[in-house]
């Protein structure tokens, strides 16, 4: 399984510090060349590396890091999504009704016809997802929600393999909706950093 981290900015690099920790290799990407983003990409682990867009989307699974307004272009770098698995860590800070009534990740998804969709990663501040995810006995939660079961079994086991305890919150209208931002109103778990204990 390959991954890639589109998005370079303070959320994107706190995943990038997720995997560097547990040496996993990822890619990362933005609208920048890669060339300017090496130098921070190698100061964050060796495992981090920097990569073209097009190069990037080879990846397996591709997580969104960029502003909201962005996805759309990053959607049309490629011509099908199918057998792709994408992450949205994004948070919507626009008025609901440019999001036509729905959550924001069912909005997101339609961009990317034919990928695996999964929200996550997406409710936790920067500094909080860069900070080692086992504290006090327990691991940091992310929460996960999509439409597609399938999907969140493999992306659950990237956020058990990054040190968190992945919690299903179901599908995109119904649990994600409890972590999607929407304009000024924040879902009930966005920014609530919660443990889940060792069994």
């Amino acid at each position: 399984m390959s991954y890639a981290i589109v998005g370079f900015g303070k959320i994107g690099q706190a995943l990038a510090h997720a995997f560097a920790r547990k040496n996993i290799e990822v890619a990362v990407a933005s609208r920048r060349p890669a060339e300017a983003l090496a130098p921070q990409a190698r100061a964050i682990g060796p495992t981090v590396v920097a990569r073209s867009l097009r190069d990037a989307l080879e990846a397996d699974t591709i997580i969104l890091a960029v502003p909201f307004g962005e996805h759309r272009e990053v959607a049309k770098a490629l011509p099908s999504w199918k057998s792709k698995t994408v992450i949205d860590a994004m948070n919507a800070l626009v008025p609901p009704e440019e999001l036509d009534g729905l959550p924001s990740s069912a909005f997101v998804a339609k961009a990317f016809i034919g990928a695996k969709f999964v929200k996550g990663f997406n409710h936790l501040i920067a500094a909080t997802l860069a900070a080692d995810p086992i504290v006090e006995g327990g691991h940091r939660v992310v929460f996960l929600s999509s439409d597609d079961e399938d999907a969140i079994g493999p992306v659950a086991a990237l956020a058990k393999q990054l040190g968190f305890a992945p919690v299903k919150l179901g599908k995109l209208n119904e649990g994600g909706a409890l972590v999607h931002a929407r304009g000024r109103i924040w879902g009930q778990l966005i920014f609530q950093d919660l443990f889940k204990k060792e069994q």
